[in-house]
């Protein structure tokens, strides 16, 4: 079972998104047959066997073992990587239009789709080679005063991170890209306290 894989097929994340497949995608986190998961998830067992045929079709799951049941052939399937990741650049034009700040938002959707689906390649690509893809993450939360603290906040944070690049930054290196972007936070029930 492979570690990720980048759903960047519209009609393979159609697939995957309904309702009934979700269910049968997470199920499948562990192998089991289509009759083992009709009647875990209370489905008939016939349409399981068709949301089986569409996802493994679509290299969703994997075959893990065929074996003789009461003189039928019994599949047993699993998802085919442990983790499934939508490119985000596929949602841009139907989720994200409506967002208020459009020009800030949209760059910074952007931005972070290239991010996932960047990532996710190499990361593929580096599993194929048995190596380690060397990446790091740094994440912080800042409570702003007022809306124009986001601005000089902004051009601080732009200051100190090109002088911290002049400092690392080597004609033959290895170029790496540090993408620095900030969203207000989601609300969160602790909050509300």
């Amino acid at each position: 079972m492979a570690e990720m894989v980048l759903m960047d097929e519209p009609e393979r994340v159609r697939l995957a998104l309904s309702p009934p497949r979700r269910q049968i995608l997470d199920r499948l986190r562990e192998p089991a047959s289509a009759a083992q998961v009709a009647a875990e998830l209370g489905m008939p067992r016939q349409r399981v066997g068709y949301h089986f045929r569409m996802l493994e079709r679509a290299g969703l799951i994997e075959l893990v073992v065929e074996r003789s049941r009461r003189g039928c052939v019994e599949r047993i399937m699993q998802v085919a990587a442990s983790a499934l990741l939508v490119d985000p650049g596929m949602l841009i034009q139907d989720t994200f239009t409506a967002i208020a700040d459009r020009h800030a938002a949209e760059h910074l959707v952007e931005v972070a789709a290239g991010t996932v689906r960047d990532v996710a390649r190499m990361n593929a690509n580096a599993e194929r080679q048995g190596v380690r893809l060397l990446t790091f993450t740094l994440e912080a939360e800042v409570r702003f005063a007022e809306p124009g603290d986001v601005h000089e906040f902004t051009d601080q944070l732009a200051a100190a991170m090109a002088q911290v690049v002049a400092r690392f930054d080597h004609a033959g290196g290895r170029p790496y890209r540090l993408v620095a972007g900030g969203h207000p936070a989601p609300h969160r029930p602790e909050d509300q306290k």
